[in-house]
């Protein structure tokens, strides 16, 4: 067994695993990767469910996010090692600038298959050689939640020294907003309702931290945090269900960039403060080659590691998603391949 398949049709129950033999070479144009390591994103947990595309075709192999080793060259291939540590990046079809519609055709771990499988064939602009400092369970993180989160912070924003970011949780994507903000010396203010999640994260750097449980009005916490101006950018991976709360907690100009739906994809959201305070509100679907790589040299010059809540075996796949639904993560969910 060296794949996990999501067979016949959707659910947890229907992941399987599967002998898919390596092919001695790729096809022309391909890298071949040996995989080591793989994470888990929300997305993966609705991928398996059926409720991110429910007209997925199936068999598939889940998991957008892995490591791997180039082990051969398709023809026409030039640039890439072999040898070298890769993460194949989110979407194939994008190597820099806006996103188009064939990006959505071409993310990994559907429509296409994904990394939970001993060997993936991926096309050379869509690698990024991995820091050397990390694991391969450590790299494996890197190409949806970090990159997400570097795009948002990094891509879309100006976010300078002394800013202040209100981060939503410590999921993969919130836990690595929290790190990218300590090296651009932008203030973070974490929100959980989990008193000890918010003693890690203050333990990361974290300036300020709100358990939502204890405070449920936590937009207004915010605000009274920041002396009543509000925080410069809010890194929104709730969705529907909190964002009012976070456009309450923007500054007059500052941006929200919607990552997740934790809560949900519809509400009655009122939008007059989006006008009022001209308030930028910005999609972020994770992020291009470019954007990857820009993280990556991010990540090797400060030496950063990715936070890594629990590794679990390949077999184990189906256990590691029921953690995941389980909410009860900080930060990232790893599974590492055998041998």
């Amino acid at each position: 067994m060296n794949t996990i398949e999501l067979r016949d049709a959707f659910g947890l129950e229907n992941l399987h695993p599967a002998e898919r033999p390596m092919p001695d070479r790729p096809a022309p144009g391909k890298v071949l990767l040996r995989m080591h390591a793989a994470s888990l994103n929300f997305r993966d947990l609705l991928m398996v469910r059926g409720h991110y595309n429910p007209r997925q075709p199936l068999p598939l192999v889940p998991c957008s996010d892995g490591v791997g080793e180039v082990v051969a060259l398709g023809d026409g291939v030039e640039g890439v090692k072999l040898g070298s540590r890769v993460t194949p990046t989110f979407a194939q079809a994008w190597p820099a600038g806006e996103p188009s519609k064939d990006v959505g055709r071409s993310t990994l771990g559907g429509p296409l298959d994904g990394a939970l499988s001993g060997w993936m064939e991926v096309s050379p602009q869509g690698i990024v050689e991995v820091p050397e400092h990390l694991s391969h369970v450590e790299a494996a993180c890197l190409p949806c939640a970090g990159v997400t989160a570097w795009s948002a912070l990094a891509v879309h924003d100006t976010l300078r020294a002394g800013d202040t970011l209100l981060v939503l949780g410590t999921g993969g994507v919130s836990i690595f907003a929290l790190q990218f903000a300590n090296i651009l010396g932008v203030r973070t203010i974490v929100t959980s309702s989990s008193d000890e999640k918010l003693a890690r994260a203050r333990e990361l750097g974290a300036w300020q931290t709100i358990n939502y449980r204890e405070a449920p009005a936590w937009a207004k916490t915010v605000r009274e945090m920041t002396d009543g101006r509000g925080v410069d950018h809010v890194l929104e991976v709730g969705g529907a269900g909190t964002l009012a709360q976070s456009l309450d907690a923007v500054r007059h100009g500052g941006q929200v960039s919607l990552i997740g739906v934790l809560s949900g994809v519809s509400s009655d959201t009122n939008i007059l403060p989006v006008l009022m305070k001209q308030i930028r509100v910005q999609g972020i679907f994770v992020g291009s080659r470019a954007a990857h790589a820009a993280m990556s040299r991010a990540i090797a010059q400060h030496e950063l590691k990715p936070v890594v809540d629990k590794v679990f075996p390949l077999a184990d796949s189906r256990q590691a998603l029921e953690h995941m639904a389980g909410g009860g993560h900080f930060g990232k969910i790893c599974i590492e391949h055998e041998g």
